[in-house]
């Protein structure tokens, strides 16, 4: 039998619709189902609270993909947003429903920063809270829309409800902020996002590469106003006047300005919450850097704080850090508090 398809429709649209079934399997179909066949989460990994799996369901719904990724790529740039993006990262989110599918949280376009690790980066709900509520609170170039409908205006919440303390201009004129299930869903889901270490032992030439890229990286000079921009501008402010309420100024602060740097060591290594500041307490919290920053990372963003703003205070050096780090005292303060 000839094959014509010049004259035979039936038959060429039959080709091609088995043809494009046929590639569409072997493809696509196939080879997503074997990765997810092969694929694990990784071994420090948790699942999901029902919270966070709300708050994940609440993420889509309201286009945060659209403008933010959760793919780190194995690139310089790509350094300030955690460690390379594994398979593994991704195995423990499933299907919303029976009629959904499996959200993508890759995302394609970033807009906004990378949210892979923002649990780590920025682990205060107060701050996520505020941010959803207005951005421009916390940082003020922010271009992210706001999501006042996550919330609520109330006179007199109730005493479990979860009320936002807004600075000045960006709260209501009456009543208080208070957050609706959906905004305390989303932010334990956003606090969810850590990425965790690799366990998987690298083979000899991965090992090499990572080598080679961790020793330039090392004779790079560490600049403290970059990773001051990357870890603390987002509380602090970029003009280090903090945010009134929640998070404190560090212009003119006495710790910062102290010749002895021991106290603002610590509390970059090890964090701080519920202690007030030249009598007025803030509802933020300080998160511990002491496990995401080398010595000469901490001293350089340190000798940043003290050297900006105003501010004139005697710098500091790595070894000021290890000492600090090193000092079983204070470790042991720090545990007990």
């Amino acid at each position: 039998m000839k094959l014509n398809f010049h004259k035979n429709h039936k038959l060429l649209f039959g080709v091609v619709f088995w043809g494009f079934i046929f590639l569409s399997l072997l493809i696509a179909v196939f080879p997503a189902l074997w990765v997810q066949q092969q694929n694990e989460p990784l071994p420090a990994s948790e699942p999901m609270t029902e919270l966070q799996q709300k708050g994940l369901n609440v993420f889509i719904s309201e286009g945060c993909v659209y403008c933010h990724t959760q793919q780190v790529r194995p690139i310089e740039m790509d350094e300030n947003w955690g460690r390379p993006s594994a398979p593994g990262d991704y195995a423990r989110i499933g299907r919303q429903d029976l009629w959904r599918q499996t959200p993508a949280v890759l995302g394609s376009e970033r807009t906004g920063p990378d949210l892979s690790s923002v649990g780590q980066r920025q682990p205060s709900a107060v701050w996520h809270y505020m941010h959803l509520y207005n951005p421009r609170s916390v940082v003020e170039e922010s271009i992210m829309p706001s999501y006042p409908w996550l919330f609520s205006i109330e006179e007199n919440p109730s005493e479990d409800a979860t009320v936002i303390s807004m600075p000045g201009r960006y709260g209501p004129e009456e009543g208080q902020v208070v957050a609706t299930e959906r905004a305390e869903a989303l932010v334990a889901y956003l606090q969810s996002l850590d990425q965790v270490p690799m366990d998987a032992e690298p083979s000899a030439a991965q090992q090499a590469k990572a080598d080679s890229v961790a020793a330039q990286a090392a004779r790079k000079k560490i600049d403290g106003a970059t990773i001051y921009a990357n870890n603390c501008a987002s509380c602090h402010q970029q003009n280090g006047q903090g945010v009134q309420g929640a998070f404190p100024p560090l212009a003119g602060d006495p710790v910062v300005t102290d010749e002895d740097p021991t106290d603002h060591i610590r509390i970059v290594l090890y964090g701080m919450q519920g202690v007030p500041i030249e009598g007025t307490e803030y509802q933020g919290i300080m998160q511990p850097f002491g496990e995401m920053l080398s010595d000469e990372e901490v001293a350089a963003v340190i000798n940043h704080e003290r050297t900006s703003w105003g501010n004139n205070a005697p710098t500091i050096t790595a070894e000021d850090v290890a000492e600090v780090r090193n000092d079983e005292d204070l470790n042991q303060i720090q545990a007990d508090e």
